[in-house]
């Protein structure tokens, strides 16, 4: 799969503001206000969390629908921290719907973490730099 670049430029409007171009859309991230930013927008990790949320949410979505489970409720929410070193995240979804038991639960468990962006964190990732002539 072929992803559209993500463009980040500096805004003249705040210390550490950066604009954020991806195809169509615009974004704002920012620093908080304890490490000198406004808080204009989430920080670098926050937009980890939000992958690895809307990624687990959105295939939760389908698996449902193709399965034909009618789910009123799909809430997931990503925390993360630093424990010895390594950047733990904190997933929890919160799942409702009429016909959902226990199996059709665990089930969308073990769905969401075949999530792209879950199998992408937990791979092995390379960061390429080039510099731009």
């Amino acid at each position: 799969m072929e992803y559209r670049a993500a463009r980040v430029t500096p805004s003249p409007e705040g210390k550490y503001r950066q604009t954020v171009t991806i195809g169509p859309h615009t974004l704002t991230a920012d620093e908080t206000t304890a490490h000198g930013g406004a808080d204009a927008g989430p920080e670098p990790h926050e937009w980890l969390l939000a992958g690895l949320g809307t990624c687990t949410a959105m295939t939760l979505q389908m698996y449902a629908e193709r399965k034909g489970w009618k789910l009123s409720k799909i809430e997931v929410t990503v925390t993360a921290e630093h424990v010895e070193g390594a950047f733990v995240m904190h997933r929890e979804l919160a799942l409702e719907g009429d016909d959902l038991d226990d199996e059709k639960r665990a089930r969308l468990k073990e769905i969401a973490e075949k999530c792209p962006v879950h199998k992408t964190l937990t791979g092995t990732v390379r960061i390429e730099t080039a510099l731009a002539r």
